[in-house]
């Protein structure tokens, strides 16, 4: 009887179990969706903002038909759905995939400009706008990423029609990088290493030539060299100074303490 039990037992644990894997929750409702369809679903989870079923919808439809003008653009859309999402490798990673696989892809040029903007405005590197800190002082990594990007995309795509944004974003992010410069130079004059801070804004001027940082830097040349006693070359940097900045703000007392030239992008 206690056998009988058990396998009656068994039995209903079974068709228990069975009935669960035949719940809506286990059903993919896209099974038979059309690649069109497919596109068009995850193109609304998209403008709604639900960006991880964006994702979802697009990998299922890049699977289930991987060759085609549907394939291609689910892959475009995914990268762009990682950066809309805040996920930065994923959707760099899936921007590197998809130059990798279509190199001459009449639309490539919009992945080397979605890589520049995801790297522009990476939250935790030299663009987090939502810090009171200067951007320009922190590590610069994603800014020279983001400054490759953009540059491949205007000496490779002149005519794109993305090309006059990342000129104008290549713009900042050379005074960005140059700014950064100035900034460890500083920090070195500031401690009393007057040659590594010469150095270093020598740097800004020379690799970024007319940056808006290079008046800044050129100042610092200055006074790092009449702190090493060095009146030849304070007198060359003061010569150039006056030369590209006549009316610099640094012969008047410096800089005021106003809203910094980063928060106006």
């Amino acid at each position: 009887m206690q056998k009988q039990m058990l396998k009656l037992t068994s039995i209903a644990l079974a068709l228990l179990l069975s009935a669960c894997s035949l719940t809506p929750d286990k059903i993919d409702e896209t099974k038979n969706w059309s690649p069109s369809k497919l596109y068009s679903e995850a193109r609304e989870e998209m403008n709604g903002g639900n960006f991880e079923k964006a994702v979802s919808h697009f990998e299922k439809l890049e699977s289930r038909y991987p060759f085609g003008t549907y394939a291609q653009q689910a892959q475009m859309e995914i990268a762009y759905a990682y950066y809309r999402q805040g996920d930065q490798p994923q959707a760099l990673a899936a921007v590197e995939r998809f130059i990798k696989l279509h190199p001459e892809h009449p639309n490539v040029d919009y992945m080397y400009y979605l890589r520049g903007l995801i790297n522009f405005n990476d939250k935790v590197s030299v663009f987090d706008f939502m810090s009171r800190q200067d951007p320009t002082e922190r590590d610069p990594k994603a800014a020279r990423e983001a400054f490759d990007a953009f540059k491949q995309l205007t000496e490779r795509f002149p005519q794109s029609k993305y090309a006059p944004d990342a000129a104008a974003r290549l713009a900042y992010l050379v005074n960005s990088m140059a700014q950064y410069d100035v900034h460890v130079a500083n920090y070195y004059f500031r401690r009393g290493a007057y040659l590594a801070a010469a150095n270093r804004a020598q740097s800004a001027v020379k690799n970024y030539p007319g940056a808006p940082a290079a008046e800044g830097a050129l100042y610092l040349m200055i006074k790092t060299y009449e702190a090493l006693n060095l009146p030849e070359l304070r007198d060359d940097a003061e010569r150039v100074m006056k030369t590209n900045f006549p009316n610099s703000i640094y012969f008047s007392g410096g800089p005021k303490k106003d809203t910094p030239w980063w928060q106006i992008w």
